[in-house]
This record gives C-alpha cells, sequence and structure tokens, in this order.
C-alpha cells in the first residue's frame, strides 16, 4: 500500500515492489491512473503472499476498508 501526495492511500499488488513504485512516482504509463494524479507516493505497508490470488484477495478486502482501518494496519505493522 502506498501513501500519495495528498495523504490518500492506495493499495495494489506487485511481483517487485520496487520497481512497481518507480512505475508510480515515474513519468511513464504505467503507473496507475490514481497515483498519476497524487504523486509522489511513498510505500508505507507490504506484506508477502505464496499466490498472486491470495494478495488478490487481500487487496479487495484493502479496498472495501475505511481509511481508518487501513491506517492500523500501517501503524501495527510500523509497531513491530
Amino acid at each position: 500500500m502506498v501513501r500519495c501526495a495528498d495523504n490518500s492511500l492506495y493499495p495494489g499488488i506487485a511481483k517487485d515492489v520496487q520497481k512497481r513504485l518507480l512505475e508510480h512516482n515515474g513519468d511513464n504509463r504505467l503507473g496507475a491512473k490514481y497515483t498519476r494524479a497524487r504523486r509522489p507516493v511513498l510505500l508505507v505497508y507490504q506484506q508477502g503472499f505464496a499466490s498472486r490470488s491470495e494478495a488478490c484477495k487481500f487487496e479487495m478486502k484493502l479496498k472495501a476498508m475505511k481509511k481508518p482501518e487501513k491506517e492500523n494496519i500501517i501503524k501495527e505493522n510500523n509497531a513491530l
């Protein structure tokens, strides 16, 4: 999950997280349309999964959450 310049949170999945961050912050068209208008983005949470299917399911859960719930996940992760 990345935090955009407008303080919004954007969840996503990627095999190569650093490459995806560069795409979101770069001038190319590979970054998501949502993040293109809200640069720069900063990685605030990441989690590994055994399969792409599991990652997609978790991404859908994140997208359904309200912002305070997402902020709690970030806070808990940073506390570890």
